[in-house]
């Protein structure tokens, strides 16, 4: 299975991160700008690295999945906040499912700040009352390749993994969503949503527009 790292300054976290893929998964690390060496920093632990200029998660998402080979493909974020190690099981939970989701759960307080997870709840709200049974925006999911490439998801900021879901619920699709762990950060990394007031407004703005 490809897995699709988004990545903008995360050298710090990029040496563990890779190291904790599972045998037999590629990791796809997808630069966005970074200025700290985080290309040179995958590449030497083994990952495929393409880059993408244009500044945005979804528009580094994009490409990493048109990057992509396998049938199967995961996406998850370069921090070191997630447990690589939980994509297996995820994974075969999609013979009846058609997206599998990570549903946050921190390891300790302090880990998700509250206005990310305030921001977080509302959202999930409306996805819930929209008929998606889900309560987080999913930043670890797996699905396949071609199935999310037809579902053709427009979006190429931060809103994209809210039109994926929402443009998957439209679609009729079968979305499972499991606990995962939220770990820290890795030190010397910065959330660019949960690190300050300012990313997260400006993720619940992007999201917005996509619940127009």
């Amino acid at each position: 299975m490809d897995v699709v790292l988004p990545c903008l300054d995360e050298a710090a976290a990029l040496p563990a991160v890779l190291a904790s893929l599972p045998p037999g998964y590629r990791a796809i690390v997808v630069d966005n700008g970074s200025s700290d060496g985080s290309p040179e920093v995958a590449s030497a632990h083994g990952a495929v690295v393409v880059h993408e200029p244009r500044r945005g998660y979804g528009a580094a998402v994009h490409t990493g999945l048109l990057a992509a080979t396998s049938d199967l493909v995961a996406f998850a974020d370069a921090d070191g906040s997630l447990d690589l190690g939980e994509l297996p099981g995820m994974a075969t939970l999609l013979a009846d499912a058609d997206l599998v989701v990570g549903r946050r759960v921190p390891v300790s307080s302090g880990v998700w700040p509250w206005h990310a997870r305030a921001g977080n709840a509302v959202i999930a709200s409306l996805l819930r009352r929209r008929g998606l049974d889900v309560h987080d925006i999913a930043p670890l999911r797996v699905c396949r390749r071609e199935a999310l490439l037809a579902l053709d998801v427009q979006d190429r900021a931060f809103g994209y993994p809210l039109e994926l879901l929402v443009r998957a619920c439209e679609a009729g699709w079968r979305v499972r969503e499991v606990d995962v762990a939220y770990r820290p950060r890795a030190a010397g990394t910065r959330s660019k949503v949960s690190g300050s007031v300012r990313g997260t407004l400006r993720a619940a703005r992007d999201m917005a527009g996509v619940l127009r």
